[in-house]
């Protein structure tokens, strides 16, 4: 991958494991009947966006070098746990701090 390919992409990643965290509308655009997604709800969504994310990535990869890499399980499980990293700031910021409104005073 070329240079600015590679920051967009990995921009496109951490927006795409924060959103189901951030966002009380499913996939960020429907509106949910009671206003709010559960946490199984959160859970799934996010890991329906790890499978776009990967779709995405494997299409950039076509795309620029030509062809598909084979990879064994051991490369998706840390593609998996990496974007379990990158979701957690917006999980940190649902369950810590805008639930309990930050007051430190």
């Amino acid at each position: 991958m070329t240079g600015p390919t590679i920051w967009i992409f990995i921009t496109i990643a951490l927006i795409a494991a924060n959103l189901p965290w951030l966002s009380d509308r499913l996939f960020g655009l429907i509106p949910l009947p009671n206003g709010t997604k559960a946490g199984w709800l959160r859970l799934l969504e996010w890991l329906i966006f790890y499978f776009i994310t990967g779709g995405i990535a494997i299409g950039l990869e076509k795309k620029l070098t030509g062809g598909i890499h084979p990879q064994d399980w051991e490369f998706y499980v840390i593609g998996l746990c990496l974007f379990l990293v990158f979701a957690l700031p917006g999980y940190i910021y649902l369950y810590d701090f805008k639930k309990k409104k930050c007051n430190y005073n």
